[in-house]
């Protein structure tokens, strides 16, 4: 959205400023310690295995310096034009150096990544605001293909009030960060970054720029939340990539008319932690077909809660061209599947806005948040502990990466394999009255004699897959282009 672009360039000018900003070539006077956070990759048939990642701070929040000295090879406008004035003299003038991750604001341990929006530093508190992406043992960013695949995690946003957008969401950045000869640090040093904002940056995919060009790409919001509001929003962008849907077709529940779920204490009890489980079906179930709807699936103490009024937590292409005036424009779900099938990076951020309060995502017809709520230096003054957890990150085939217990064990030297199933999830209404109702679907078995597991897909229009689900579970309409086995 516009608001959370200005936001962006404001929070990139400000760290400018305190020379913090982008560069090319490593230095050596700050080592870069990427710190660790366990992930896991399922499939239905082999369970979960635990993947070697890590997470790398992004590119613009860095300290670029002279490479024989320590002047900045920035000023508060952006890049010094005399170090920097092509890309191969910059290379040769600056360096960019390791992150302190601590001083960034964010945190990991095991399979748990904490930020922070503010920081104790020597001056005092201040604004961190970290953004960071799931970088991958070979120095390149995890490329996530979830097309008719799900991504699930844990969340706990309790700290967070109202202003505050504890984000995790998909973009469509190169898998090296830009890496180049001019910049060899490309994704170890969380180089390439671009989302559905177009946003202007010094370097465009490591490469220097400079004739201020806008760097867009698709980008799939999975979650923007605090404690009082939420949203998920498509956003895909052109085939030239000169523009996107920027507004998207975000579903939020509160706009949905569910007014009472989404609260420390509501239906959805923010003030706890929970598990959000996104799924991008297609209309054949496969991961070459055409992404049809996205599910959103909540589960807290055991219990799937939805939070529609009616129809279920679902994006189609009907609803999203219903929704977003421009989303057909931008080819609406059948883009936003394209880029999930050939990869996307994972992205993690902690950001409030100082241009429009985070209005768009809280207040008015959005959140219960008043207009003014949302003003940062109200916000730092009254919750200067405010911080996001996201932990659990698992992703994989529909129905392989809901686990409400079970134990790791390992099964190599580099991976562990899960060997847990997952277990019996109650399906929970909310006290809004719902038009819709679920229908058992007929099952049928097919050819190969194939049933799908627990949360899998059974039917639906396009569906080829298997129809029988395994016992005790029964297939059951969700909507017409998806039935699972609950």
């Amino acid at each position: 959205m516009e608001s959370r672009s200005f936001a962006r360039r404001l929070a990139a000018a400000a760290l400018a400023v305190s020379q913090l900003a982008s560069a090319q070539n490593p230095g050596t006077a700050t080592p870069e310690v990427h710190p660790p956070l366990t992930t896991w990759k399922c499939t239905t048939g082999g369970g979960c295995v635990a993947q070697n990642t890590s997470v790398v701070l992004d590119w613009n929040y860095r300290w670029m310096h002279t490479a024989t000295g320590y002047d900045s090879c920035t000023t508060s406008s952006g890049i010094n034009s005399t170090l920097c004035p092509n890309e191969a003299t910059c290379a040769q003038n600056c360096v960019i150096e390791g992150a302190n991750y601590t001083a960034a604001g964010v945190q990991t341990s095991g399979s748990s990544l904490t930020l922070n929006q503010y920081v104790q530093g020597s001056t005092g508190l201040t604004s961190a605001s970290p953004r960071t992406y799931l970088l991958d043992s070979d120095g390149n960013y995890v490329m996530m293909q979830l097309l008719n695949q799900e991504l699930s995690f844990d969340v706990d946003l309790s700290t967070l009030p109202c202003g505050e957008n504890g984000a995790l969401y998909l973009s469509e950045m190169s898998a090296t960060g830009g890496r180049n000869e001019y910049n060899t640090g490309g994704a170890n040093y969380g180089s390439g970054y671009c989302d559905a904002q177009c946003p202007v940056e010094t370097f465009k995919n490591g490469t220097l720029n400079t004739n201020n060009s806008g760097f867009c790409c698709n980008e799939m919001d999975i979650l923007e939340a605090n404690s009082r509001a939420n949203a998920f929003t498509p956003h895909p962008c052109n085939a030239a990539g000169t523009d996107c849907d920027k507004g998207g077709c975000g579903f939020n529940p509160y706009a949905q008319g569910n007014k009472n779920y989404w609260a420390p204490g509501g239906t959805l009890d923010t003030s706890k932690p929970f598990t959000v489980t996104t799924q991008f079906a297609t209309n054949d179930g496969t991961k070459t077909g055409t992404l049809a709807f996205i599910t959103r699936k909540y589960v807290q103490n055991g219990q799937v809660l939805a939070s529609a009024v009616s129809g279920g937590d679902t994006i189609t292409t009907s609803w999203c061209n219903a929704a977003d005036s421009s989303a057909a424009t931008f080819g609406s779900l059948t883009t936003m599947g394209q880029a999930l099938g050939r990869g996307m990076v994972l992205v993690f951020s902690v950001w409030n806005d100082n241009g429009q309060y985070m209005n768009w995502l809280d207040s008015g017809n959005n959140g219960p948040c008043s207009s003014t709520e949302g003003n940062p230096a109200t916000i730092q003054q009254n919750y200067p502990d405010t911080h996001v957890v996201f932990s659990n990150i698992k992703w994989g085939d529909i129905g392989s990466t809901v686990n409400t217990g079970g134990s790791v064990s390992s099964s190599s030297s580099s991976a562990s394999k899960t060997t847990s199933t997952p277990t019996s999830v109650k399906t929970a209404s909310t006290p809004v009255k719902s038009t819709s109702t679920t229908s058992s679907v007929k099952t049928t078995t097919t050819a190969n004699g194939a049933t799908q597991t627990h949360w899998g897909q059974c039917g639906g229009q396009g569906y080829s897959g298997p129809t029988q689900c395994a016992a005790p579970y029964a297939c059951q309409t969700q909507n017409a282009y998806y039935a699972q086995c609950l």
